[in-house]
């Protein structure tokens, strides 16, 4: 089965992962990436770098922004597990293998959505493997645009207790009207003490990254960002909410960005948010 359409984004994001798994100093490990990778034919090699200069800057910033906001996430995760949450939700689940990957305290159960075809991809990828799962598993084949609260709740999510919910790399592509219908979802099965995790396209991006780039790239298929106030628009939906920013973080993590920013900084696309 070839990746196609938004999912294949999720093997271009695999195959960063594994390249950052292989650095000295990782910000993770990602043992599973590299399969993954290959699995779609993205690795040990992948399309070329563009002669563009200004292309070839893009892509290694999308990379870097990847590797800085799965490490983000990570902390969330670990945050939220050690505050007592069980119930972990990964919306648009891709090739994530936090459920391999991260430890979980006993008692986990790990939901992973997204539509049949990944799911799928990566079910063959894991059998060959022999990967085993370091919590309760469970995957929900079913598209956000449909009813998937129902489809989550028949897969045993119990919306009465906390759960950390994460939309990693998932919002851009979204209109703005399914983006909030998709928050107010999650806030309609969220019990007090839940977490989130949400990557936003910052302001911009898609002018930026987008005008020019190829037919059935990531950057081609982005159709939102991020609020100009996005602790703003959670509260609204009922979530104490804090934003970061990638420079913020990168320096949090020693991979300092050694070039000044060429705009002003924004509240930033790295959202951490707790249900009170």
């Amino acid at each position: 089965m070839q990746p196609s359409g938004v999912w294949a984004t999720a093997v271009g994001v695999a195959r960063v992962r594994a390249l950052e798994t292989e650095r000295e100093n990782a910000l993770f490990r990602d043992p599973l990436a590299q399969a993954f990778a290959t699995a779609g034919g993205l690795w040990p090699s992948s399309p070329p770098l563009p002669d563009d200069e200004a292309a070839r800057s893009r892509r290694l910033a999308v990379s870097f922004s990847i590797v800085i906001r799965t490490k983000f996430l990570d902390d969330l995760l670990q945050q939220a597990s050690a505050s007592g949450v069980r119930q972990v939700v990964l919306l648009g689940a891709g090739m994530d293998s936090r459920a391999f990957r991260m430890d979980w305290p006993e008692g986990t159960r790990l939901f992973e959505v997204d539509t049949a075809a990944p799911l799928d991809f990566k079910a063959s990828v894991l059998r060959q493997e022999r990967a085993v799962a370091r919590c309760e598993r469970i995957t929900v084949a079913v598209d956000l645009s449909e009813d998937w609260p129902a489809a989550l709740a028949a897969a045993g999510h119990d919306p009465a207790v906390p759960t950390v919910w994460i939309a990693e790399g998932l919002l851009i592509y979204l209109p703005e009207d399914a983006v909030e219908l998709l928050l107010a979802r999650i806030s309609a099965q969220s019990a007090a003490g839940s977490w989130m995790g949400l990557t936003l396209g910052s302001r911009g991006v898609i002018e930026r990254f987008g005008a020019d780039a190829v037919p059935g790239s990531a950057a081609s298929m982005w159709l939102s960002e991020m609020p100009d106030d996005p602790a703003g628009w959670l509260a609204g939906h009922g979530w104490e909410a804090a934003s970061h920013t990638l420079r913020e973080r990168a320096a949090a993590y020693g991979r300092p960005i050694s070039t000044p920013p060429q705009r002003e900084e924004r509240p930033g696309g790295l959202i951490s948010a707790v249900r009170r």
